[in-house]
């Protein structure tokens, strides 16, 4: 059984949108600033004209109409300059460039035949503003969807949270019945067939269910942490589970680290290593060899679960460790993602496919911080 993964579809089509609005607001905004900047050129135009003609005004000329038009303009930042570039004047500019002759233009302004005058003009502010406006709205688009996506995000892990919290505890509850009733009937077996050699097997399956149990109990609380043999805790799992697997299945632990201490919740560990040990012989088709590698680097102790089996292609490195993800035709593809979250939230470790070649096998990879005593 495959429990449904809600991916992040929604959130890249919020994305997708946004940058629609944002290419037809760029394309919509610029023809508006290229209609703007054709219109100021004409005003910048009608300006210089009526400059020139103030210039050469006479006593028929009417002044009111052109300084009408000259003070009409309060937006467009306009310089005169001579032959050489010289400023001679400007109009509306809040911070003066050093060579006007950078700026649109020139338009030729001609005093005479000897003296000839250049205006140039730079864009109003209205015109920078329209420009600059679709990256101002892509800006609040984009930090409206990276708010929305990681509250999804957030919300989706917090109710996949809950549901494992509450599966895990109503599990624990519900062990706890059976293997009451189990102690009583091992208490019972012992008294009357005290040399029976099975009974103590039995007595160590019901502590081990009493293990699950309280490994059950412990998902969704803050674990307590103990300072830890690590490789004790390894071998201690690799033993238990050799006496329960087929003989046709060989598991091994190395120990290459001088330093084996770390602060783990050795029920929760444990179980990390069960579920990758039963994954890895479900991986190896129930034969194969497994080995358990302890190793470190300065600050870490690296725990590495090799098999043999059928690996892992490369594009499914991530995807395994999803909720609901399972390559069996039975499973609710927990596993994985329940170990990944133990080691990441309550050891502050890291759990990854270090390497997997199809055909070959899988090494896993644990990081587990070392012991501040150790």
């Amino acid at each position: 059984m495959k429990l449904p993964y809600i991916s992040y579809k929604s959130g890249s089509l919020f994305l997708s949108i946004a940058l629609l609005i944002v290419i037809v607001s760029v394309l919509f905004t610029n023809n508006l600033a290229r209609q703007l900047q054709q219109e100021e050129q004409r005003h910048v135009e009608t300006w210089a004209e009526a400059t020139r003609q103030l210039i050469l005004a006479d006593e028929s000329t009417d002044l009111n109409f052109l300084m009408t038009i000259i003070e009409g303009n309060t937006t467009i930042p306009v310089y005169m300059t001579d032959a050489d570039g010289k400023v001679i004047d400007s109009r509306n500019v809040r911070h003066p460039v050093a060579d006007p002759r950078t700026l649109n233009g020139p338009i030729e302004l001609r005093i005479s035949d000897d003296i000839v005058q250049y205006i140039y003009y730079d864009e109003s502010l209205m015109l920078t503003r329209l420009r600059f406006f679709p990256y101002i709205e892509f800006g609040i688009i984009f930090l409206f969807v990276l708010i929305a996506v990681v509250t999804l995000y957030t919300g989706q892990r917090s109710e996949q949270n809950r549901v494992w919290v509450g599966l895990s505890k109503e599990t624990a509850h519900q062990l706890g019945t059976p293997i009451s009733s189990l102690n009583a009937w091992q208490e019972l077996l012992s008294s009357r067939y005290p040399e029976d050699d099975l009974i103590p097997q039995m007595r160590l399956d019901i502590d081990r269910l009493q293990v699950i149990a309280e490994r059950f109990s412990k998902v969704g609380s803050e674990p307590e942490l103990e300072t830890t043999n690590l490789y004790q805790l390894v071998t201690e799992t690799a033993d238990y589970m050799r006496t329960r697997i087929s003989s046709k299945v060989e598991v091994m632990t190395e120990c290459q680290a001088q330093s084996v201490l770390a602060d783990v919740s050795k029920p929760l560990v444990s179980w990390v290593l069960e579920n990758l040990i039963k994954n890895a012989i479900d991986a190896m088709d129930g034969r194969g060899r497994i080995t358990l590698q302890l190793s470190e680097d300065e600050d870490h102790l690296l725990l590495d679960i090799s098999d043999t089996g059928r690996g892992i292609d490369r594009s499914l490195y991530r995807t395994v460790f999803r909720p609901g993800y399972t390559s069996k035709a039975r499973g609710w593809g927990l596993g994985l993602s329940l170990s990944q979250r133990i080691i990441q939230d309550y050891h502050r470790g890291r759990l990854f496919i270090k390497q997997s070649t199809p055909g070959v096998g899988t090494t896993f990879r644990i990081v587990f911080e070392k012991a501040k005593n150790g």
